[in-house]
């Protein structure tokens, strides 16, 4: 069997994905939430082959594609990572206006500055949402191309993909917070460790095993209970997104980067529990 690799700096970029929405750590109370997410996951995960481990999570959520270049890369560089992840996008997919050459451009220029640099780079693609709820289903070429376009910029600049779309390609409702657009605990475990089977982590693979094994089939709700629970689901979580477009808003204004800073894993593990 191969040895694990071992990182020494992981700084990780994105959007709400990676800022951990919707795995909140235990103990803080509705509204004050510090988030957990796939990457401080994958973190803790590649702290047990180094425990001195160091990390940051820049990753704030609502950045487009062109925000996390332009907020983000020149910090992260600078940390000199020998492991990043880039993951973002999907919020310029939900845009009106979506070009999808723009955002692989801004995603290209990213995974090839660290490559420069001879870090290893992980992007990923994320499931479509569509046999979920009919709306999404707006966005279903959207989202094809958008993996598609994550596919060719990681064979173009040697960055290792996360095929999300294709290893959660049966829903599993039981991985998706209330809104139907956030992974919930159980989804940013099968993120996780998709992503720690990406980097040959040798325990991914009964991990991710392990999480199919109980994939419930979702059945299909009469017209009229579709209809009721369609129309719930817009008023509770699509209404409020709609009126932060037309005001110019972002859920993210006014969100600072949970882990701003390369620490050793352990510290800032200790200071999210006693935030």
């Amino acid at each position: 069997m191969n040895a694990p690799p071992i990182f020494n700096r992981f700084v990780a970029l994105g959007d709400s994905t990676t800022e951990g929405l919707d795995d909140p750590y235990p103990g803080h109370p509705v509204g004050q939430e510090v988030f957990r997410g796939w990457a401080d996951r994958l973190a803790e995960r590649l702290a047990v082959d180094n425990p001195q481990l160091q990390y940051a999570n820049l990753a704030i959520r609502g950045r487009l594609s062109g925000q996390i270049r332009e907020e983000q890369l020149e910090p992260a560089l600078a940390m000199e990572p020998d492991l990043a992840s880039v993951v973002g996008g999907v919020n310029d997919v939900l845009r009106p206006k979506f070009d999808i050459d723009v955002v692989s451009g801004h995603l290209e220029a990213m995974c090839s500055a660290f490559r420069e640099k001879a870090t290893t780079v992980l992007v990923m693609t994320l499931p479509d949402l569509s046999s979920s709820m009919r709306v999404a289903r707006i966005f279903s070429d959207r989202l094809m191309a958008y993996n598609q376009s994550i596919r060719d910029v990681a064979k173009q600049t040697g960055a290792t993909l996360v095929d999300m779309a294709e290893e959660l390609h049966e829903y599993d409702p039981r991985g998706w917070s209330p809104d139907r657009l956030h992974a919930n605990d159980i989804g940013h475990q099968y993120l996780m460790w998709g992503a720690a089977d990406a980097l040959g982590l040798p325990d991914a693979p009964d991990q991710l095993k392990a999480l199919h094994a109980d994939t419930p089939q979702v059945p299909d709700l009469p017209r009229h209970k579709a209809f009721a629970t369609e129309s719930a689901w817009v008023w509770m979580h699509l209404r409020p997104w709609i009126v932060r477009r037309i005001k110019g808003t972002s859920s993210g204004d006014g969100i600072s980067a949970k882990r701003p800073e390369m620490r050793p894993l352990l510290e800032q593990n200790l200071a999210s529990s006693e935030a």
